[in-house]
């Protein structure tokens, strides 16, 4: 495995090597976001008009950093959106190279004669409004010429689909075959089957929810706590700083947190044990578990492509999420969505629990789903990522003509 271009997300973890820990000894930079002037890769870029916000305030002109693969028909009968979770971006699938720090993120179900054919389906897949991989986000310029840093407006779930509505505007793509999100990024889709269902056709919300709850809410905010603890976060103007000297220890640490909730007790214990990382015996205090070498070795790297403000206003906008805000309550929500569902749970999915699909799936038309689909990962959460076979054989059944 080739630790420094495979995202973590979407493969078993497994035990770390002292050559691959070595091979991240050098400080991390500031901030590990895409900025102008570097390669663009496989990014094109779509700039709206100034797009009003939940909050009140107006960001200007935004501008979204998106992929497609697949070739579009002229009456737009294969378009799909593909919408990514919190850490993820616009590479669905791809190498590592210039522009992109790792390889695609759904290698195993988005290319020829897989579930989401691109022979067949013309694939869009934009980067969510305030992240970092060329969407406008705190990484961003603001008017003044100065970073946004923590001075990014706040954003809610609903702020990034109405950015994406415009998005597929600018585009001229009217109805999509297929809205598709994961985690965060199934938050998305359900948002815009609830305010667009006449430009859904059809929707596949994966592990994900219909509300945040106090329980996910509380999750996050540890998260944002150790980001904000960090002496290098400097208020958010860190984006000056030499290499180490940036939030990288507070960015690590909220990674290794979400890790936790991304995988389940049962890999964790089977695939690390109470192993130690090298010779040295941990009860020495010397010597280190090997799960905890397996946590720090994928924080440190995660710095290295992610932005710690751009994570703050990323887990805020999840905190945020709740279909029934102003529309009567979930149930009365979901009672908007035409397309035809798939709703994927994991069985082990201990951040978004079957309970939370169980509740989507209810809430929607007898006609538009068959009722939730849960299955058996040992992976958790991200089993929606890595169990490519199972999630491919529910999208195909999904997307049959």
């Amino acid at each position: 495995m080739d630790w420094q271009t495979t995202p973590e997300d979407t493969v078993p973890s497994s035990v770390v090597t002292d050559k691959a820990r070595q091979s991240f000894l050098g400080k991390p930079p500031a901030s590990g976001a895409w900025r102008e002037g570097d390669p663009a890769g496989g990014r094109q870029f779509v700039t709206l008009d100034d797009l009003p916000l939940e909050s009140g305030e107006i960001l200007r002109r935004p501008k979204v950093a998106y992929e497609t693969f697949g070739r579009r028909r002229d009456d737009d009968s294969n378009v799909v959106l593909v919408l990514h979770a919190l850490t993820g971006d616009s590479h669905l699938t791809g190498p590592a190279g210039d522009g992109h720090a790792t390889a695609g993120w759904w290698e195993g179900i988005v290319g020829p004669g897989l579930a989401l054919d691109t022979d067949e389906w013309f694939v869009v897949a934009p980067n969510m409004l305030g992240g970092c991989q060329g969407t406008t986000g705190p990484s961003s310029l603001a008017p003044d010429g100065v970073e946004w840093g923590a001075r990014f407006p706040h954003l809610t779930i609903r702020d990034q689909v109405n950015a994406q509505a415009r998005f597929s505007d600018a585009l001229g793509i009217q109805v999509w075959q297929a809205v598709i999100g994961g985690s965060m990024g199934g938050m998305h889709a359900l948002e815009w089957a609830v305010t667009h269902p006449s430009r859904v056709e059809r929707l596949a919300a994966l592990s994900t929810t219909s509300l945040s709850s106090a329980d996910q809410i509380a999750l996050n905010t540890v998260q944002i706590e150790a980001i904000h603890m960090d002496p290098g976060f400097e208020g958010g103007a860190y984006y000056d700083a030499p290499d180490g000297e940036g939030p990288s220890r507070g960015l690590a640490l909220a990674r290794r947190m979400a890790l936790l909730n991304y995988r389940s007790p049962h890999e964790l214990n089977a695939r690390f044990g109470r192993t130690w990382q090298s010779e040295l015996s941990p009860l020495t205090g010397r010597g280190r578990f090997a799960v905890a070498s397996y946590l720090d070795f994928h924080g440190n790297k995660f710095t290295r492509r992610f932005d710690a403000n751009s994570y703050v206003t990323l887990a805020r906008a999840m905190n945020s999420h709740d279909l029934g805000r102003d529309r009567g309550g979930v149930s009365s929500a979901l009672q908007r969505v035409t397309a035809r569902a798939l709703v994927l749970g994991i069985d082990s999915d201990r951040l978004f629990p079957p309970a939370d699909q169980r509740l989507i799936a209810d809430g929607l038309r007898d006609s538009s789903t068959r009722g939730v689909v849960v299955i058996d990962s040992e992976f958790g959460h991200d089993g929606f990522l890595i169990e490519n076979d199972q999630v491919g054989e529910h999208l195909r059944a999904l997307l049959e003509r």
